[in-house]
């Protein structure tokens, strides 16, 4: 943002770019979704991955030109929404013993292979507020948030009654 320049291998561009990749993840989850519940809550997380990329792209010294200029920053109150979510999900009792295995169908696999991007994504944010360039430590409470939250969707995926031929 604001013409700043560094390079391909930077950590700024390492945790946005992984980021996009995650909304990416998030778009074939959602194409895959047959429950309109799910679908909305997708695109819905969406949305708000597009902000977190673009405060990802500004420089800590910058983020008080991007408020300015009208741009969203990623709040308390977007991670609230994923932790909604996650209580909702775990009132319908979804339960799982060891480890799951994803691919039960491919609507949870496509779930799940948005879950290990967003791991990565937070690692990246992670890196990226060691090297002392994240003014937001709210990210990466989302990042953990979401994660979890996509774990739950794919156990709530596996454990629907599908209809015949799906």
């Amino acid at each position: 943002m604001y013409n700043r320049r560094v390079s391909k291998c930077h950590p700024r561009i390492q945790a946005y770019g992984t980021v996009d990749e995650l909304n990416a993840a998030f778009g074939m989850a959602r194409a895959t979704a047959s429950e309109k519940f799910l679908q909305d809550n997708l695109e819905m997380i969406q949305k708000d991955l597009v902000a977190l990329m673009g405060e990802l792209a500004t420089l800590p010294e910058d983020l008080t030109r991007y408020v300015k200029d009208g741009y969203p920053v990623l709040t308390a109150a977007m991670t609230a929404k994923l932790e909604s979510l996650v209580k909702e999900l775990e009132a319908q009792n979804i339960s799982f013993k060891g480890w799951a295995t994803p691919g039960a169908n491919v609507s949870s696999a496509a779930l799940d292979m948005a879950r290990t991007v967003c791991r990565r994504a937070e690692r990246d944010v992670c890196a990226l507020k060691e090297s002392g360039q994240l003014a937001n430590d709210e990210i990466l409470i989302y990042l953990n948030r979401l994660s979890d939250l996509l774990w739950l969707f794919a156990r709530w995926v596996e454990n629907r009654p599908r209809s015949s031929g799906t």
